[in-house]
């Protein structure tokens, strides 16, 4: 049990795990990756990962030589290896070594990593208190510039903003687009609640598409909580009744204090809690289909 790393298919232990410095993910972030996690040991939303990854891969013009059948054996794999009772998957393709020169040309064969650890459990505290967050003056990058739906390697602006949101008290940060509408957060999407209505920052506003956030935005409606997708001000936020963040491993977190001011009365609300609830209902029900499929 504990941490394993495949590299092309070859199961090492994290201190034999190793790329080349000529690695053009390592020289350039020129990289694409997702993050999986397991329910009951089996992979849950598997497949809609890898659609994101192979996506995020044409986006950055990155031919995947394996088919999606070749990646899922090699996550489980990995995941029989790290023998975990839960575990997290980081599943990373590089552009492959080559020239130090921005141009790809040079990388021929790409490099498939999984790494496998337990799966992280957020502190107690995160549940009961709540997270705070700081609006950040570092924005989100413009959509323009770097397709926000490609997940890639190239993190330093998110970075950058937790370190930022760190040095102000934050537990996490809060970005902005250009425009000065809510993008997300540093690796989770957002989500607000005003008047029991719940609302997140549509795809437009330039924000990656979570996993985590579509699920809900599907899920939810069916236990009669619309979602309305919309463009939000940075004060949006603090005139919040709720506010919440969504990932794959984070799940639902709410959000309490803003900028050291409470949102709502500081305390995780009850639609947050609903929503928390119904998602962990979602990752059983996801589980169990899983394991009956077997593929996923």
């Amino acid at each position: 049990m504990g941490v394993v790393v495949s590299i092309d298919g070859k199961i090492l232990a994290p201190d034999q795990a190793a790329v080349s410095v000529f690695d053009h993910g390592f020289l350039f972030g020129d990289s694409v990756y997702e993050v999986v996690r397991t329910r009951r040991g089996v992979p849950v939303t598997l497949d809609e990962h890898l659609a994101r990854l192979e996506g995020s891969a044409r986006r950055i013009y990155l031919e995947l030589p394996w088919s999606r059948e070749a990646l899922r054996s090699r996550i489980r794999e990995a995941n029989a290896a790290g023998a975990n009772p839960e575990s997290y998957f980081r599943i990373i393709v590089t552009r492959g070594t080559g020239e130090i020169s921005l141009l790809p040309d040079s990388c021929r064969t790409p490099c498939l990593i999984v790494i496998v650890k337990p799966l992280p459990v957020p502190a107690p505290s995160v549940s009961a208190e709540g997270l705070r967050v700081s609006l950040v003056s570092r924005p989100r990058n413009d959509r323009r510039a770097l397709d926000p739906s490609a997940k890639t390697g190239n993190y330093l602006n998110n970075l950058l903003a937790l370190v930022e949101a760190r040095r102000a008290g934050g537990d996490d940060a809060i970005l902005l687009n250009p425009a000065g509408d809510v993008a997300e957060a540093t690796t989770s999407n957002v989500f607000l609640v005003r008047g029991g209505r719940v609302s997140t920052p549509s795809l437009d506003c330039g924000i990656l598409a979570g996993i985590t956030r579509d699920l809900l935005v599907r899920e939810l409606p069916r236990t009669g909580t619309s979602v309305e997708e919309g463009v939000y001000p940075g004060s949006a936020l603090r005139e919040a009744d709720e506010v919440f963040l969504t990932s794959t491993v984070r799940g639902v977190a709410p959000v309490t204090r803003i900028d050291g001011a409470p949102v709502g009365d500081g305390k995780p609300g009850p639609v947050t809690r609903r929503v928390a609830a119904l998602y962990e209902e979602v990752l059983d029900r996801l589980a169990d289909e899983a394991g009956a499929g077997g593929s996923r």
